[in-house]
């Protein structure tokens, strides 16, 4: 992740991908040390990815995560706008953990955009970072919607990212 990031390699993070690009982030461009997800490292000093409030309590993990479709709003003039061409779309999920929003404000500052929320706007669903070609990730599992010739949005945007990049055009074309 680092090294697409750093060389402008288009990137396509899914679920896992995402927590990736968000703890990459967090240590290599926040500079904050030891960040990581609270899963991987249940003491890390920066839990940037952390376990969703109301699955703390949980013992028994069976069916537990957040699973299924969930509405996602997508922020107008974002590159996640141009891929869904509306407001919001219904993603499917797959995860327990998500992106800790004690760190949500350096996160923006430094540059990492969320284009797509939840409905409440607590929940983290889509990253950009603006100044590479094509980084992009979702929380959700956009692959579990897609069909033959009907491809994801953001499956669509990295495979056509990837052919303009290495057509040479100045920026995707979708």
């Amino acid at each position: 992740i680092k090294f697409a990031r750093e060389n402008d390699i288009p990137f396509l993070g899914i679920c896992y991908g995402f927590q990736l690009a968000v703890i990459e982030f967090a240590r290599n461009v926040c500079g904050l040390k030891g960040a990581n997800s609270s899963e991987i490292n249940p003491n890390s000093s920066h839990p940037v990815i952390d376990l969703m409030p109301e699955q703390r309590g949980v013992k028994i993990k069976g069916a537990t995560m957040r699973l299924g479709s969930h509405k996602v709003i997508i922020e107008p003039g974002t590159m996640a706008h141009r891929l869904y061409k509306r407001d919001e779309a219904y993603e499917r999920h797959r995860h327990r953990f998500e992106v800790n929003l004690d760190y949500l404000d350096i996160l923006k500052e430094k540059g990492l955009r969320f284009s797509g929320k939840s409905k409440d706007g607590r929940r983290m669903e889509i990253l950009e970072y603006h100044s590479n070609y094509f980084f992009f990730a979702s929380q959700f599992h956009g692959e579990f919607k897609s069909r033959p010739g009907r491809p994801s949005p953001e499956y669509y945007g990295f495979i056509k990212s990837c052919l303009n990049k290495k057509m040479g055009k100045a920026k995707p074309n979708f």
